[in-house]
């Protein structure tokens, strides 16, 4: 196929539902590991039109969600020091923390600022050379290279007031935590086809091998997710467990090298806490020594505290694959976008905002 709109072709869409039905023989769980799969899956309707033997979890694949709270009172602290100016992705702002958000912060007079690129931020410090400005560079590995190549330019132009709050978080050892729950349920993965345009997916072979699971790659188009399912429960009916790539039109196996090696220059593996899950080893990237003077965190000496997460919201279980937005109670009445309890509802990749706003007849309470 060589245009996006076949990739939305509703006749192909049901032959390939006719298909999965077809092989299907025995229940499977599948988890998509990325938000913008889940928006897609319940936006087109997808979900109800499986067969009932294939259950879809929706994984941690948000990094607005899985972004801990102490990071977001981190940020709203150093929005609110003398002279800053701290810069961010649109779906940060709402996400709470512990008393307010960064947009509240924004409300109460700091200088907050949405921008659509890290090269923004920079231009913006280079713009204001007495003021300070850190960029929230949040996610996964699909925009760490653009994060990364900001400090490489702010170190090559000599940006001396230009740093960043880096919460990245890394996908296989994600994965590698759920597999390793014994209360998982998750038979397959379709893998983030994004990410791996980055990363390529050598590093799942391990993982399918280790843990006997099928791992897909594949797209975010309602075709690219269709064959994905087909291609993993065909699979799982033959009692395969491997590595395939769905998303051949963008996904090659060893990735985007030169987007690698700027990853490798600025930032280091480390550590990191998962908002909801917890801490888990080596998954994330921090500055690394070399880059430090643009690592906020040195920068500004800021001292790491223990926040507690909202107790009422279940997002830790959503993002495991063993609830669904609307086994919470609060889904849709006390917990709704404009009033979020936690950064499901919030993110434009959030599994909670996909139901509310895609499947609410059958997910909102009566």
């Amino acid at each position: 196929m060589k245009y996006l709109s076949e990739y939305r072709d509703a006749a192909l869409a049901q032959e390939l539902l006719k298909e999965i039905k077809a092989i299907v023989t025995k229940p499977w769980t599948l988890m998509e590991v990325c938000g913008g799969q889940t928006h897609s899956l319940v936006k087109n309707g997808i979900l109800k039109m499986l067969p009932e033997q294939i259950t879809m979890v929706h994984g941690p694949g948000c990094p607005v969600c899985v972004t801990p709270i102490h990071i977001i009172d981190e940020a709203i602290e150093l929005s609110q020091k003398p002279h800053m100016i701290m810069c961010s992705f649109g779906d940060m702002l709402r996400v709470p923390g512990t008393k307010i958000s960064l947009l509240e912060a924004k409300a109460n007079g700091a200088d907050v600022r949405i921008v659509y690129s890290p090269l923004e931020a920079v231009k913006i410090a280079q713009e204001n050379p007495d003021r300070e400005v850190v960029f929230f560079a949040v996610g996964f590995e699909t925009t760490a290279p653009a994060n990364a190549l900001s400090v490489v330019q702010a170190a090559k132009q000599n940006v001396k007031n230009y740093s960043i709050l880096a919460s990245h978080v890394l996908v296989p050892p994600a994965m590698e935590a759920i597999l390793s729950d014994p209360e998982t349920t998750v038979n397959a993965f379709l893998a983030a086809g994004h990410v791996c345009t980055i990363m390529g997916y050598n590093e799942y072979d391990p993982i399918a091998e280790k843990y006997k699971v099928p791992i897909v790659v594949t797209g975010f188009e309602p075709i690219d997710l269709l064959q994905g399912i087909y291609m993993a429960v065909k699979q799982l009916e033959n009692g395969e467990a491997k590595v395939e790539n769905q998303y051949i039109r963008y996904v090659q196996r060893e990735g985007n090298i030169r987007a690698q090696q700027t990853i490798d220059e600025v930032f280091a593996v480390s550590d990191r806490e998962w908002r909801g899950i917890g801490t888990i080893p080596k998954s994330g990237w921090e500055v690394n020594e070399a880059y430090r003077k643009f690592d906020a965190r040195r920068k500004f000496n800021l001292v790491e505290e223990i926040s507690e997460d909202n107790t009422t919201c279940i997002a830790g279980e959503i993002m495991k694959g063993k609830k669904k937005p609307f086994d919470c109670p609060h889904f849709g009445k006390d917990c709704t976008p404009e009033r979020p309890l936690g950064s499901p509802m919030v993110s434009s990749e959030g599994a909670c905002a996909a139901y509310y706003h895609f499947s609410q007849a059958e997910a909102l309470p009566s």
